[in-house]
């Protein structure tokens, strides 16, 4: 039997006891890229970074649906969270990060 079994599941809500939370959270230390791989792999490696950040600030902001995300409120949302402009492939797949995550 694992070890987790073995302990009793709390079943109490959180609305009714404190949450431990470690804020302020640090961004993650940014680690080199490796070195050798194609051109290519950089340019989308780094898409689709940006395109994440686009997507999770667009959920922040409340818009939830794909079609809610045109091209040029994706591109106001990179403004306001200071990243450069996307591209039409980027904007393409930031959409495309909302619709096949539901």
């Amino acid at each position: 039997m694992p070890a987790a079994a073995t302990k009793p599941k709390s079943n109490r809500s959180t609305a009714h006891r404190q949450v431990a939370l470690d804020l302020p959270y640090a961004p993650v230390a940014k680690r080199p890229l490796p070195p050798g791989r194609p051109r290519e792999w950089y340019v989308t490696h780094n898409r689709r970074l940006k395109a994440m950040r686009l997507a999770i600030a667009l959920l922040d902001s409340g818009v939830y649906m794909a079609n809610q995300a045109r091209n040029e409120t994706i591109r106001t949302t990179a403004e306001r969270i200071g990243v450069h402009p996307p591209s039409d492939t980027t904007c393409h797949m930031v959409r495309a990060l909302m619709r096949y995550s539901r």
